[in-house]
C-alpha cells in the first residue's frame, strides 16, 4: 500500500539546515525542509540553482556538507533499508534500453521482493496509459513515453517518499494530465512528494506547498498562499534579485 504508516501531522521527510559546497562553490546554503504525508512539495529554480543536487541528498545518494535528513527517522544515506521507502525519478531513466518497459519493470519488482512481479508491473504501466506500448524495448519509445516507463517504475513498490526531478519532461498535455490524475491520487492516500521542475505550471495543481530555490537558498518557502500568479510574480523577483 502506497504511503507510509506515520500520523499526518509527523513529517516523513525531515532536512535541516543542509550545506552542500563543491570546492570554494556553495550550491546549497541553509535549506530545510518537513514534509508530512499527503503534502507535495513544489521547489522550483533556474537551470543550476542546486535543484538536483538537493533530491540526490534528500534520497541518500549524495551527503550534505554540513546538515541532516531523516526519512521515518532514519538518514537514508546511512541506512540502505530506509531507500526502500523512496521511490526516485531522476535525469538518469535507470531503465534497459534491450529490455520491453514490462521486463524493466518485472525485473525491478524481484529486485524489492514483491508479490507477483509481472502483474504489478503491468498495472503500473497501464496506470500510466502504457498498456499497448508494455513490450517494446525501451530502446524503440519516444522520449514521452520512456519518461511514462520511468514514472511507474518510481511508483513501483508503493514508496512512502516520491522524489521527482522534471517529471513533464518529454510529456504532452495528455499523458500530463495522466501523470498529475496519478499523483494526486497517490496524494490522497498519503504519499509524500517532493517535485522539482524549473517551470511551476505543470505541478501547480498538485501543489500543498511551494519552495523558490535561487542561488542555493530559499527565496520562498512555505505552505501554497495565493494564486500561481503571485507565486511567479515572487518568484521571478527572487531572479531579478
Amino acid at each position: 500500500m502506497t504511503g507510509a504508516p506515520f500520523p499526518a501531522t509527523s513529517p516523513l521527510l525531515q532536512a535541516t539546515s543542509l550545506e552542500r559546497s563543491f570546492g570554494a562553490t556553495r550550491v546549497l546554503r541553509g535549506i530545510s525542509l518537513a514534509v508530512r504525508p499527503g503534502e507535495c512539495h513544489l521547489v522550483v529554480g533556474p537551470n543550476g540553482a542546486g535543484k538536483s543536487t538537493l533530491l540526490r541528498i534528500l534520497a541518500g545518494l549524495a551527503r550534505p556538507s554540513a546538515g541532516t535528513v531523516a526519512v521515518g527517522g532514519a538518514s537514508p544515506g546511512r541506512d540502505p533499508g530506509v531507500r526502500r521507502s523512496i521511490g526516485l525519478l531522476s535525469h538518469q531513466s535507470h531503465l534497459y534500453d534491450d529490455l520491453s518497459a514490462a521486463e524493466n519493470l518485472t525485473f525491478a519488482a524481484r529486485l524489492y521482493g514483491l508479490p507477483d512481479p509481472a502483474g504489478t508491473a503491468r498495472g503500473r504501466l497501464a496506470a500510466l496509459g502504457l498498456r499497448e506500448r508494455s513490450d517494446e524495448p525501451v530502446r524503440r519509445l519516444s522520449r514521452g513515453l520512456m519518461q511514462r516507463v520511468a514514472i511507474a517504475r518510481a511508483l513501483l513498490h508503493g514508496p512512502a517518499l516520491l522524489l521527482l526531478d522534471e517529471p513533464f519532461t518529454g510529456l504532452d498535455s495528455l499523458a500530463t494530465g495522466q501523470v498529475v490524475a496519478l499523483l494526486r491520487e497517490e496524494l490522497r492516500r498519503g504519499l509524500a512528494l517532493v517535485l522539482v521542475s524549473h517551470d511551476v505550471r505543470e505541478a501547480w495543481p498538485l501543489a500543498t506547498h511551494a519552495h523558490a530555490l535561487i542561488r542555493g537558498g530559499w527565496t520562498i518557502t512555505g505552505p501554497v498562499a495565493g494564486t500561481m500568479e503571485d507565486f511567479l510574480t515572487r518568484y521571478g523577483a527572487g531572479i531579478r534579485g
